[in-house]
């Protein structure tokens, strides 16, 4: 199994316990236990009683409830570790869902503007050694973007500088047959820095961000490949299967 199946293998089932123990130190595990008691009893009471309308109306909206309880139960939780989780996902999509680009291979750099741009403003995009800027900047004036291709002609890593007039911005870029984090796009300091947190924030220079479509990476694992999003979910829920009893969890 390649070197990075099995770093995700670990970091996949390290996820999956820590979720555990999370939700068994947030949750209030009795409450849980008595609406799945509920929940279960609704149901039964629905089977039992199949030919009597009037029960049957009641146990749906006693099953209804005790579903909007167990929901709101689980609520907590969830909320505690969504943003580690995500933060976590998009280290990893870095890493394990996008690649470098491959000596020889091409790729588009697009800039998002805030405001729209005038016909005679100049973009110029510059590349360190070992990549090319093969395109002039071609322009999407109704979305206020401007894109360029380059390739890449020998492993490299640097920055990209983008000259739009008097200002200057630059954009990490990776070129190289290893696996390794790459940064797919820069942002500005507003909310998608969250998503985006390779990179230092964009200074205010009226470009909202700046990004490198990188290809797409899958993960081979057991015999197959897969995105390793799916490979993360499967892992981390099957250890956090086996080892709820251990924790003394209910979920």
């Amino acid at each position: 199994m390649p070197l990075e199946s099995v770093s995700l293998l670990l970091i996949s089932a390290a996820a999956g316990v820590i979720l555990l123990w999370v939700f068994r130190k947030t949750s209030d595990q009795a409450a849980i236990r008595r609406t799945k008691k509920r929940l279960q009893a609704h149901l039964l009471e629905i089977r039992l009683y199949a030919d009597d309308p009037a029960i049957i109306w009641q146990a749906q909206k006693k099953l209804l409830a005790a579903n909007a309880r167990y929901f709101g139960l689980m609520l907590r939780p969830a909320a505690i570790v969504t943003v580690p989780m995500v933060l976590l996902l998009v280290a990893l999509d870095g890493y394990y869902g996008k690649r470098p680009l491959e000596p020889g291979r091409a790729a588009i750099v697009t800039a998002q503007f805030e405001a729209a741009m005038n016909g005679g403003e100049v973009f110029r995009l510059e590349a360190p050694e070992g990549i090319a800027v093969e395109t002039p900047g071609v322009r999407l004036l109704g979305a206020h973007q401007v894109s360029w291709r380059i390739r890449a002609a020998q492993p490299a890593a640097g920055e990209l500088r983008l000259l739009a007039g008097p200002v200057t911005v630059t954009k990490s870029v990776v070129a190289g047959n290893e696996r390794r984090f790459v940064s797919t796009r820069r942002v500005g300091l507003h909310p998608s820095l969250l998503l985006y947190p390779g990179e230092p924030p964009l200074p205010a220079s009226g470009v909202k961000w700046i990004e490198v479509d990188y290809p797409a990476a899958r993960v081979q694992m057991f015999g197959f490949e897969a995105h390793w999003l799916v490979w993360f979910l499967i892992i981390s829920m099957a250890s956090a299967f086996l080892l709820k009893g251990k924790f003394r969890v209910t979920v």
